[in-house]
C-alpha cells in the first residue's frame, strides 16, 4: 500500500497496518465531531508517525499512484472537518 503524507512524500507501508490506521482514522472523525482539538492533533500526529515508523519512504523521483493521502500535521480541525467526514480517510 502507497501513503503520501501531504508536504512530506510517499511511503510503501504493509497492508497489515491498515486496521490500526483505520482505527485512528476513526478516532480522529469522533474527535472531530466533539471539537477537541488538542486531542486531535495528538492522534493526527500518531496517525502520521505511525506511517513513518512502519513505512518505507519512497525517492521522490519515483511517481506512483498513492492508495491514500493523509493531510499534514498542521492541519487544523476546521480545515480536517472538511477531510475527515463519514468514513473518514479510510472506508470502514
Amino acid at each position: 500500500m502507497i501513503i503520501r503524507v501531504v508536504t512530506e512524500g510517499q511511503y510503501e507501508v504493509s497492508d497489515s497496518l491498515l486496521d490500526e490506521l483505520n482505527e485512528l482514522d476513526n478516532e480522529i472523525v469522533g474527535l472531530i465531531e466533539s471539537g477537541d482539538e488538542t486531542r486531535f492533533r495528538d492522534v493526527l500526529r500518531n496517525f502520521i508517525s505511525l506511517i513513518r515508523e512502519n513505512g518505507k519512504p519512497l525517492d521522490a523521483d519515483v511517481i506512483v499512484e498513492s492508495d491514500l493521502i493523509v493531510p499534514p500535521e498542521d492541519l487544523t480541525i476546521l480545515e480536517a472537518m472538511k477531510i475527515f467526514n463519514g468514513e473518514g480517510l479510510i472506508p470502514d
